[in-house]
């Protein structure tokens, strides 16, 4: 067993144009005086991190070190959520998603998935120039639009779905692997790859390929109504990276898992800051201990209700209280005896 790392906050949610959130240092020495010990970094934000950059230089990438380690922080992964997305996106989303990429390739989907590619790409070797083994994207997703089977998906749409797809990240899996680095897809609707069944057809898909895995967070399952805790115990080999994110769920005679098209504050499912909603951490953190997950816990926060800040500054205790600090001896150690195999023979009788 291995006791996990942490606390560690997710800087994409508070980011701004404010100090001390609109540069890296600021933001660092602010996360560092709440208690956290690491940061998970946002790529598509350039106040953060040059990627393009990073992917080529490894001194940048030792003055982006000192600058994070000056504030008694690490860095924990980078992110390419946003460009990750961009991966594969249907048309009917186009419009939505060209946001997430620069002016030049917006209107073109052709030119934004080849930018998306070569965005993942340069993440892997930013990745191995700053010495990190994980790293968090979204798989995007060709075909949400019919995750609800009516009208009637066509014979073959799935199996040809997940092909197409792993056509277009197997590239890029291997340029992680030539990296060094774990690509860990986070598991969340809107995505392809958004549960359990979905991840197993991808994974298959990319020829169960060793750098696909699986960045772990519980507060989307919540919200699908997926036993979380069990799918610890299923995927517990591929769960490299952990979201600490909380979430309720809570049906009426109104609306349920899919929500009514509301608000998020009005939905029956929704994310909430930690230790307000009603995912069971005592039993995550004790199952991702016993399977010996050695990665980082980090808070990504995103609650309807509550002010970011005052989430942030309870994150970092609560987490801490979470880490289970791992036992290097059996508890019945000290009625224990020597190996003696003389008594173990009497004792079975043989």
């Amino acid at each position: 067993m291995k006791t996990i790392k942490g606390p560690a906050i997710f800087l994409a949610q508070f980011m701004g144009d404010a100090a001390p959130f609109d540069n890296l240092k600021s933001i660092c020495k602010w996360a560092a005086s709440l208690g956290y010990i690491g940061v998970q970094i946002p790529t598509w934000d350039a106040r953060c991190i040059d990627l393009k950059l990073a992917a080529e230089s490894k001194d940048y990438c030792d003055e982006f070190k000192g600058i994070v380690e000056s504030a008694g922080l690490q860095v924990t992964e980078l992110s390419t959520h946003l460009q990750g997305q961009l991966v594969a996106v249907h048309p009917a989303y186009n419009e939505l998603f060209d946001s997430f990429a620069p002016k030049s390739v917006r209107k073109d989907p052709k030119a934004r998935t080849a930018w998306a590619v070569d965005q993942l790409k340069s993440a892997a070797k930013a990745s191995k120039n700053l010495g990190l083994n994980a790293h968090c994207t979204f798989s995007g997703a060709l075909m949400w639009h019919t995750f609800y089977a009516w009208p009637q998906r066509p014979a073959g749409l799935v199996e040809d779905g997940f092909k197409e797809l792993a056509k277009r990240w197997l590239p890029i899996l291997n340029t992680f692997d030539k990296a060094g680095v774990d690509l860990c897809y986070e598991i969340h609707p809107g995505e392809d790859l958004h549960d359990g069944a979905s991840f197993e057809r991808f994974w298959e898909a990319v020829g169960k390929h060793t750098r696909c895995n699986i960045l772990y967070d519980p507060s989307h399952f919540v919200l699908q109504q997926l036993d979380y805790l069990q799918y610890i115990d299923f995927y517990h080999q591929f769960i490299k990276m952990f979201h600490v994110k909380d979430a309720e769920f809570n049906p009426t005679g109104r609306s349920g898992v899919y929500g009514g098209y509301q608000d998020w504050v009005n939905r029956p499912g929704r994310f909430r800051s930690l230790g307000d909603g009603q995912v069971d951490f005592k039993s995550i953190f004790s199952k991702l201990t016993q399977y010996g997950y050695e990665g980082w816990a980090v808070l990504e926060w995103e609650c309807a209700i509550k002010h970011p800040e005052q989430g942030a500054a309870e994150g970092a205790p609560f987490i801490k209280d979470h880490i289970i600090r791992v036992t290097e001896k059996a508890f019945d150690d000290f009625a224990g005896t020597e190996k003696n195999s003389k008594l173990n023979r009497t004792v079975l009788g043989i």
